[in-house]
């Protein structure tokens, strides 16, 4: 009898063309199975209730901050426990950075973490030889008109935790969420606002209605920017005959340059090193960029939970993720991937460019109202970066948010299930190339 299982992911080659390409050598290994494959808008894969996908799909795509809420729900079927714990261990020792723990929850493992991503740095190496390592040099290449940035609500909120949390790991203020029930203190949003809205001014105009994919398909094209300080990185830009032009993703710009390795509140450390573009960056600090990625999760509601459960499994593994998924259009979430040099050939050196960035990555509230959270601010912070609110209202709505919807206190950042940023970022030596 054959198993036909049915899965939902987001509409771009990165999470849909992978898919398909897995679900077919997977039917060649088990033809008694089939996996089929479709797709939602990128909002959409932020946006759309887990709750009611996961009465539709066998299988889904998903983004880490709603794993609270499904398990809370019940939406989700476990992954530990389940005939697949050497498997689970394997993968947990592969992780890039936070990835494999953000989508776990009150001690198990909710969802396997295909696809890894932070906020990083883009450029085009053909038209800028020295990307910036600092946002005052960031402010200087976009006063010449060559940096792009998406500020998209979602995409404001997440850069203004990064530049907070950058700000933190040098000592300059609090990370964000750092403490139950708050956002930040008023001073630290003001100044990580502050520069925000100093680039905004320079950017044009129509970055405020991009995501990551518009900026990068910006890039990527024959417009004359050359740079964006912080977006998702898409490793499929970085790819010969992808689109007109290739991008080079590196470390995000130190926002706050430190010549100490001062801890802030949220125990970031100053990380010295280099940037992923090999150009030197002394007593730089690349933590707090906020985490994303995705993650492959199975529905409680399947009637085929062991056959979904072997198909996530095999995705995540090692062998599929640097062979078939990334050759599928797919950006790996296992650190065999990411340190395999053909993947690094044939990308510009994304993963390695990017490694130090996303190993030093904030991790969002593991709260059931985060998401809530999330969706009800990130317009008030697009608003404020453009002017039309001001900047104290800001900082307060962010608390009052925070004090009702992230009611559930943080313990320490380096423990799983928890959010901030990791006390000691391990680094590994091919990721400072």
């Amino acid at each position: 009898m054959t198993v036909i299982l049915r899965g939902i992911t987001w509409e771009h080659p990165r999470g849909y063309d992978c898919q398909v390409a897995c679900s077919t050598a997977f039917g060649l290994l088990h033809p008694d199975i089939v996996v089929r494959w479709e797709y939602r808008s990128l909002q959409a894969f932020a946006d759309a209730p887990i709750e009611d996908l996961a009465e539709r799909y066998d299988l889904l795509v998903i983004d880490h901050p709603h794993i609270p809420l499904a398990a809370a729900a019940g939406a989700f079927a476990r992954l530990d426990g389940a005939g697949f714990d050497d498997e689970l261990a394997a993968l947990a020792s592969q992780s890039v950075g936070r990835s494999h723990e953000s989508y776990a929850h009150d001690g198990h493992q909710y969802g396997l973490a295909s696809d890894a991503a932070a906020q990083v740095s883009a450029h085009r190496p053909d038209l800028l030889a020295t990307p910036p390592t600092t946002w005052d040099e960031v402010l200087e290449l976009a006063a010449d008109g060559r940096v792009v940035w998406p500020l998209k609500p979602i995409d404001a909120y997440s850069s203004l935790i990064t530049i907070a949390g950058n700000r933190a790991s040098t000592g300059h203020g609090e990370a964000p969420t750092s403490r139950p029930g708050h956002f930040l203190a008023e001073e630290d949003t003001l100044a990580a606002l502050a520069d925000m809205r100093r680039l905004a001014e320079l950017v044009p105009a129509v970055n405020l209605g991009q995501n990551p994919i518009e900026v990068a398909e910006m890039l990527a094209s024959d417009d004359p920017s050359a740079y964006s300080p912080l977006l998702f990185g898409y490793s499929n830009y970085s790819r010969v005959t992808f689109r007109p032009h290739r991008l080079q993703y590196g470390d995000i710009p130190t926002v706050a340059p430190d010549s100490s390795s001062a801890s802030g509140a949220g125990g970031g450390q100053s990380l010295e090193g280099t940037a992923g573009s090999g150009h030197p960056a002394a007593h730089r600090s690349l933590a707090g960029s906020l985490l994303g990625g995705a993650g492959l999760a199975v529905s409680a509601h399947t009637s085929h939970p062991d056959e979904a459960r072997r198909y996530a499994f095999w995705v995540a593994s090692a062998h599929a993720q640097r062979s078939v998924y990334f050759d599928g259009g797919g950006q790996p979430g296992n650190a065999a991937a990411w340190d395999d040099d053909r993947l690094n050939r044939e990308t510009l050196d994304f993963f390695r460019g990017t490694r130090r960035t996303l190993e030093a990555a904030y991790v969002r509230p593991r709260t059931p109202g985060y998401i809530e959270f999330q969706d009800r601010v990130s317009p008030w912070v697009t608003e404020a970066v453009a002017g039309r609110m001001p900047e104290a209202t800001l900082a307060r709505r962010l608390n009052e948010a925070a004090a009702e919807l992230l009611d559930v206190a943080a313990a320490s950042p380096s423990r799983p299930d928890q959010p901030g940023l990791p006390e000691h970022p391990d680094l590994p030596l091919e990721a400072s190339r």
